[in-house]
């Protein structure tokens, strides 16, 4: 017989972090080490980043980096690519390293990690009672698929796929040129897809 794994507490899995020279992800008593981003990835966040922080220097968001951890009420620790919070930051304890009310999620999608961030990590997420938008975006085509939390709990999907649109961050009251996301990247030839808006649960 094959013992099963031994499960990480909360607080080792913290220990261990605040220790280590890399990250890693943790739920459900397992942890996860992340892998390094690609250029596309890199300078996709990047340009994200700085367009949202310059979009929100006069207000009282800020927009923080993936070195950023993230707790949610379900207890993942994850480190979204962007993370946007308004008002006083709220931490998971005195150490002021887990940020537990952001407001906006970025993740930007690669092969090894799509099915998480559409998936389960998008059900822990929405477990974040300040959380009002999550989005993901593709370093293969032009393409942001926007999701935003209704008044009735679901979530509205709005996707992005042309250079000439405009991304809308409703709670933010923020838009962004489509293109700017995608400014200096290398996109491959997948054709995108068509946009659209539906309702997901």
């Amino acid at each position: 017989m094959t013992a099963a794994p031994k499960l990480m507490s909360v607080d080792d899995y913290l220990a261990m972090e605040r220790r280590s020279d890399i990250k890693h992800e943790y739920f459900a008593g397992q942890i996860f080490a992340m892998a390094g981003a690609s250029y596309a990835h890199s300078t996709i966040t990047a340009n994200v980043s700085g367009e949202l922080r310059d979009a929100l220097r006069n207000t009282d968001c800020n927009v923080v980096s993936s070195d950023m951890r993230v707790r949610t009420v379900s207890t993942l620790y994850a480190y979204p690519d962007v993370a946007v919070l308004c008002g006083k930051p709220e931490f998971d304890d005195e150490e002021r390293d887990t940020l537990t009310n952001p407001i906006v999620l970025i993740e930007v999608l690669s092969d090894s990690t799509e099915g998480y961030d559409r998936g389960q990590k998008f059900f822990n997420y929405r477990s974040i009672p300040s959380l009002k938008e999550y989005v993901l975006i593709s370093q293969r085509q032009r393409l942001v698929e926007h999701f935003a939390r209704q008044p009735n709990g679901q979530w509205l999907l709005t996707t992005y796929s042309s250079s000439d649109q405009v991304v809308q961050f409703p709670t933010l009251d923020v838009s962004i040129p489509l293109a700017s996301f995608y400014l200096k990247v290398e996109l491959s030839s997948t054709p995108a897809l068509r946009d659209e808006e539906e309702s997901a649960t």
